[in-house]
């Protein structure tokens, strides 16, 4: 039988352990619930801003001009008027051909001319003093005119013979020599006009608002890592490949120094117009996995999350294509412990860090 000092000690005991889980209990009860009150987080009024971002692609140098020269007919090839590599301007002759059969036909059809043209002018005289009938004067002057246009066939293929420059520029590796014998289609050099360059980029579709000629671009390109070329926006296609959804626009670049050459890759920068748009700080805008979202507090001081559209991004800053309206306001800082429908109250950005 337990003694009355055992007795005590138990009874003691029984108590302290009723006064500690009253005591546990109090704790976890109303005066514990202090981090169910309303978040303190930095809030701010979406509003629209002046907003000007860069368009970046890579595009393919192209010549402001550039041809193939070749052959029109079948002959010798007798002088050689230009070497690898060198500059022309338009209208330089470049290859003469051997024209020997149609120089003597041309001196047959210009004597043929000149005898129809006399034979015509003695019929004329005489119709004119009624002794011979108009209609032999009319056939004497068809023939004259027959002869007329077969001399200047004769020339035009004497000009086939010599191959010009059709504009100014520079030419390629020379393709023929004196005495080889060309047919139509033999390349006889290229010739690229380089004093100003085309460079086509693409650009998708969800970036031409507000595209258009005469924008200012810049370009760098390997072969120079240091410089920047300037140039302008010249024209944007009507037309959107259905692949890629993109358009393509054609840029400008001077090149006085002939430093950008056909077929080098350009990285093109397109800096847009200036026009007004959703901007927000980049602190404000989460990306979760696919979703991309920012905390829009409502009237009642709760938040609800709203899927964003990201338009262009700057240093510190986001545009938003679609999402959000201008007199909103949004969680700037503070998001990381959000839950959907939880209150919110607005602090200074200092209080914000603290808590």
């Amino acid at each position: 039988m337990p003694s009355v000092r055992a007795l005590r000690l138990s009874l003691i005991c029984l108590a302290m352990l009723t006064v500690t889980g009253c005591g546990r209990q109090a704790a976890s009860g109303p005066a514990g619930r202090g981090s169910g009150g309303p978040q303190a987080v930095v809030v701010q009024t979406v509003a629209l801003r002046d907003w000007q971002d860069r368009v970046q692609a890579l595009g393919t140098v192209r010549a402001r001009e550039a041809v193939t020269l070749t052959a029109k007919v079948t002959e010798t090839v007798e002088q050689v008027h230009f070497e690898s590599g060198q500059e022309v301007a338009k209208g330089a002759p470049l290859i003469t051909l051997s024209g020997a059969q149609q120089q003597a036909a041309l001196a047959q059809a210009l004597a043929q001319e000149r005898d129809a043209e006399a034979q015509y002018q003695r019929l004329a005289k005489l119709a004119q003093q009624q002794l011979v009938a108009a209609a032999v004067a009319e056939t004497a002057r068809a023939t004259r005119d027959a002869v007329r246009a077969q001399v200047a066939q004769i020339r035009a293929n004497l000009a086939d013979r010599v191959i010009r420059a059709p504009f100014s520029g520079v030419l390629g590796i020379r393709q023929v020599s004196p005495g080889a014998l060309v047919t139509p289609g033999t390349v006889i050099a290229t010739l690229d006009d380089l004093s100003r360059v085309y460079v086509d980029f693409p650009v998708p579709e969800t970036e031409l608002a507000g595209l258009a000629p005469g924008q200012h671009l810049t370009g760098q390109v390997s072969a120079w890592p240091q410089q920047r070329f300037e140039g302008r926006v010249m024209a944007v296609t009507a037309r959107l490949d259905p692949a890629t959804r993109a358009a393509t626009v054609r840029g400008e670049f001077p090149n006085p120094q002939r430093q950008l050459q056909p077929g080098m890759l350009m990285q093109v920068t397109l800096v847009r117009a200036v026009r007004p748009a959703v901007v927000v700080p980049e602190l404000a805008v989460q990306q979760v996995g696919n979703e991309t979202f920012v905390w829009r507090v409502k009237p009642d001081a709760t938040v609800e999350k709203v899927a964003v559209v990201v338009g262009g991004r700057i240093p510190g800053w986001v545009m938003l294509r679609d999402g959000l309206r201008a007199g909103e306001r949004i969680v700037v800082e503070g998001t990381g412990k959000l839950r959907p429908g939880a209150r919110v109250r607005a602090v200074q950005p200092a209080a914000a860090m603290k808590t």
